[in-house]
């Protein structure tokens, strides 16, 4: 069952009856989500505080509610959202440890760093990304505004890349973490970025990275 179904069976256990839980944004099949937000509206007169420590007791354990808050009525999880922060790890190292492999992309030829580092700098700024969503997206405007693009090194062989935008296009995160790669394998330049977002073709770009390394660490609101 999805994030969203367990929420509302366990929303349904205190509103006595079906509820409507919206959501920040879809994550695909393998990202984790830190910061995922969710909106309800409920007739209940339970406590936030009631709301959370039942919620947590009705989920499943890999499943947690960190806070609930009263809103407005007006309030949407997806639509009222006003920025998104997403994070891609990297393993880039000869061996991966089995607990840590769920959550990164083991990539064990070495990177360059600063090559990466100068092709992800050149994506802030608003620009349109069309050649980083996936094939067979239907969306129509494809401009975002992309306001923070780094790659960092958090530990020896442990990789970050972190971006902030307006939004985001299906798999467009780890389309360009794929790109990114190619940067820092030398199969590209760091000044190919400016012509890929110019050509806005998906088949120029890289390969999409695969799920298990993405977080979506924060939802920005007013």
């Amino acid at each position: 069952m999805s994030i969203q179904g367990l929420l509302e069976d366990a929303l349904a256990r205190f509103e006595g009856g079906a509820v409507a839980v919206h959501g920040a944004g879809r994550t695909d099949a393998g990202v984790h989500a830190l910061g995922q937000v969710a909106s309800a509206q409920l007739s209940t007169t339970h406590e936030t505080a009631e709301l959370f420590r039942g919620l947590n007791a009705t989920l499943p354990p890999d499943v947690r509610v960190i806070q609930v808050e009263d809103v407005s009525d007006d309030f949407h999880a997806r639509f009222s959202a006003r920025s998104k922060t997403y994070r891609y790890v990297i393993r880039n190292a000869p061996v991966v440890s089995p607990f840590e492999y769920p959550f990164v992309w083991h990539i064990p030829e070495t990177l360059d760093l600063r090559a990466m580092q100068a092709a992800a700098a050149l994506l802030v700024g608003t620009h349109d990304f069309a050649c980083f969503r996936s094939v067979g997206n239907e969306v129509k405007d494809t401009t975002r505004t992309m306001t923070r693009s780094d790659v960092a090194v958090v530990e020896p062989g442990l990789l970050r890349y972190e971006v902030d935008a307006t939004g985001f296009l299906r798999h467009m995160v780890r389309a360009i973490t794929g790109t990114l790669v190619d940067v820092g394998r030398g199969w590209r330049t760091p000044e190919s970025m400016a012509s890929l977002l110019a050509g806005r073709s998906r088949g120029d770009a890289g390969a999409t990275a695969p799920p298990q390394g993405l977080f979506l660490v924060a939802v920005k609101y007013d």
